[in-house]
Formats: C-alpha cells, structure tokens, sequence
C-alpha cells in the first residue's frame, strides 16, 4: 500500500478520470480502472470489501427497478407508431401559425416526454416524423434540427423521466417527488422553446414559410376527432403512471410497470406487436439497462474508493470555502455540472458527483428537492453542447442523408435552445416554487 493524503488521493483519482474519459473508452471501463488501481494502492486487498459493500447495494435498490422498466416502455411506444398519429393531429392545428410545423414537434416532443423517459427514444421518434416535414416545407436546417433535439431531450427531464430514476438514490431523495418536482420546469422549458420560436418565425419569416391554407382544409368536427383520438392513448398512460405515484397508490417502481403494461396493451391494440417487434424490443431495452447497471456499478466503485479516501471531505471543503457566499457556491456546482456535461455522460456524472455534491445541499440552506431539480434542469443542455452531444449524435445516426443536414447546421440550431434552459434556470431560481409546490401537494 501507498501513503496518500486526501489531498493527493484526491488529485489522483480526479485526474486519472479526466484522462480516462479522454481515452474514448466507454466510461465504465476507466471509470472501474481508476477506482480498483487507485483503492488497491491506497487500501490494499480491503479494496474489494469497499466496492463490493456499496456496488451492491445500489444494484439491489428497489427503486431502480424502475430504470429498465421505464426503458421498456419507451421503447415499447417507439414502435407503437403513437407519435405519427399525434403529430399528423397536432399539424392540422397549429401548422396554420408561422414556425407551426416547429411547434408541434415541441408539443408532440413534451407529449413524448410524459410517455417515454428515454431521450433517445424521443430524439428517433422526431427526427423520423417531424424533421422531413419540416425540410420538406422550406424550413430553415438549423431551425428545425435544433427544435428536434431540443423537444428530444424533454424526454429526460418530464417525468417519467430516466433520469430522476437515478438522481433519487444517489442523493437519498424520494423519487416520487422528484417526478412531481420537474412537472413544471419541464412545461416551462416546452413553453420557452415555443416562445423563441414563434418570436424568431415573426421577425425572420424566411426561417419558416407558411403551410398552404389547401394542406388544413380539414372539417372542425374530423380535426377534433384526430385530436381526441390520437392524445386519449397517451393520455391514459400518462395518468396511469404520474396520477397513482402523486395520488400515493403506487410507488415509482409499481407505476413504471404499470406504463410498461400500458405501452404493451396499446402497441397490441395498434397492431404493431409481432414476435420480430417483440424481439427487437426486449434486446434494446437489455441493452440499454445492462449499460446502465454497468456503468452505475463502476461509478458507485469509483465513488466508494474516493469517499473512503475522504475524498469528498477534500471536494465539499475546498467548495464550501469559496468567497461569495452560498450563492458563490451553488453557482460553482453547477458550473462543475455544465462543464462535466462536455466531455461525460449524464450518468456517470450522476453516479459519480451526486453522492459528492448534493449533501452540500442542507449544509448551503437549500432544499435539496430544489437542488437536485436544478441540476438536472442544468444537464438538459449537456444533451445540447458538443463535443458530448448526445441528442445530436442520435440525430444525425437518425436523419436520411438525402435531407442533407450537417453538424454545423444542428449546432448552429440548438444554441438558442440551450439560452432558453439559462433562462429557466434563471426563473427557478427567483420562482423556487416552480419546482416546489406540485411535490408539496403530494399525498403521502
């Protein structure tokens, strides 16, 4: 065994990290490295008895049952053809307005949102039905590829949301709650992507031409039909899951299987399920889910070794001394969070940072209810910023060459949308109760 400090610990497992993420290995792999080369040198063979303690028991954590449950219904209403049918309502009612055709991605995008939990499953699902619409009718490229990844990446955040699966265990938080928490900021969001949008489309027409009155020439009485028709299903699922978990019938995990049943019973009933269908669906979400485990077990690795070596006590004292006051401090977490956001995944930076960080929360005055909401209100643009963007990653791996959309046109496209996450960052900062009062109405 080697004599290390803290200090030096700390530099070391830090830095080896960095290097590692550089390496462009997938992130499990230096993640585990670092924490078994590090903690074998610094702890000996005791090593293995600190993983193992905590690797374990986050997998066996029942509420992250919920991840491969809420990954399965995702992909489930990928393949129920349940977003074709909203948009083609969605577009006979606001494709009239200019930049229409780009609302109603961000509607049927927040609508997803509330259905799905996995931003992939969004990003594919608008790029295949709302990005040729959009080209096809004079769009502007940057304009509508952004407004598809920017509508995707809702996916994440709008509960049932993936990602609040996660955060809830870290910090010790109650998932339920976080689910009721990113309610409203997540419409908030949906609400100022419209807003840049329709104020773009005002003062530059040309961003996106109108839709020929001819292509809504539909009778009020089918156009109110299509549209019952076509949210009713979603609807349902969206109530089923979010409406037992606030209403205290059924924990996170119960109601992710509840929605996983309901997808299932809706792709039936749209005849969308053959053996091919289900195939492909239980190995996507096998897929997923094993990554997911695997990664959140190296990085639980990681940060047993690192806490064990006081690590954390290195990282909340050298944060907690800076000048300013707590204002000083959260502004500082969350310029960590954003910065990690270039170069990692969300969830190592979750499995990784969270149990650092977010007991800083109580010691600052914050509710750590807000806290966490706002870090994951701040990792919606990690989805947005290259070089690690992911939603821009599965755009273009989505996208038909033919349409000819390039990097420099979907980055181009997103920056305004990654001002609108500031801006609602901004606002739940003044308004806290944004986030607040929905999990404070909650039955216990």
């Amino acid at each position: 065994m080697i004599e290390m400090s803290p200090e030096v610990l700390t530099i070391v497992m830090l830095a080896g990290l960095m290097v590692g993420v550089m390496t462009g290995f997938p992130l499990a792999f230096p993640v585990g490295t670092v924490a078994l080369v590090v903690g074998y040198l610094a702890f000996g063979q005791s090593v293995l008895d600190i993983t193992y303690q905590q690797v374990f028991s986050i997998l066996h954590n029942y509420v992250l049952l919920a991840l491969p449950l809420f990954i399965i219904m995702g992909i489930i209403l990928e393949y129920s053809l349940i977003a074709d049918k909203m948009y083609d309502a969605l577009y006979l009612w606001l494709s009239g307005f200019r930049g229409g055709l780009a609302i109603v991605t961000l509607v049927l995008g927040t609508i997803l949102a509330a259905c799905v939990g996995v931003m992939s499953a969004s990003v594919t699902m608008l790029t295949s039905i709302a990005l040729p619409a959009m080209l096809r009718r004079g769009y502007n490229k940057s304009l509508a590829s952004g407004t598809v990844c920017a509508g995707g990446t809702l996916g994440i955040l709008i509960p049932p949301s993936v990602m609040l699966v996660i955060y809830g265990p870290m910090a010790r938080l109650s998932v339920g709650k976080l689910f009721m928490a990113a309610i409203f900021p997540g419409l908030l969001l949906a609400f100022l992507y419209c807003l840049y949008v329709a104020v773009a489309c005002y003062f530059k027409p040309e961003l996106a031409p109108t839709i020929p009155a001819e292509e809504r020439a539909v009778p009020l009485a089918r156009k109110v039909r299509l549209l019952l028709v076509s949210l009713l299903p979603p609807s349902s699922i969206i109530m089923a899951v979010l409406g037992s978990i606030y209403l205290g019938i059924a924990p996170p995990t119960e109601a992710a299987a509840i929605g996983a049943f309901a997808s299932l019973v809706l792709t039936i009933v749209y005849k969308k399920l053959t053996w091919k269908v289900l195939k492909s669906i239980l190995l996507r979400s096998l897929n997923v889910s094993c990554m997911a485990m695997f990664l959140g077990a190296m990085s639980v690795a990681f940060t047993a070794v690192f806490l064990k070596g006081r690590g954390g006590e290195v990282v909340q004292n050298a944060v907690m001394a800076l000048p300013g006051g707590r204002w000083s401090v959260f502004a500082f977490v969350m310029f960590i969070y954003f910065f990690l956001g270039f170069f990692m995944e969300w969830l190592g930076i979750f499995f990784i940072m969270v149990p650092i960080l977010a007991p800083l929360a109580p010691a600052l005055g914050f509710d750590p209810i807000w806290f966490g909401m706002m870090i994951c209100i701040n990792l919606q643009m990690s989805f947005l910023t290259p070089p690690y963007a992911f939603a821009i990653f599965v755009l273009q791996a989505v996208a038909p060459p033919e349409l000819g959309v390039t990097s420099a046109d979907i980055i181009k496209g997103v920056i305004p949308y990654v001002v609108m996450i500031v801006v609602g960052l901004a606002l739940c900062v003044a308004f806290p109760q944004i986030i607040l009062w929905l999990p404070n109405t909650m039955i216990k």
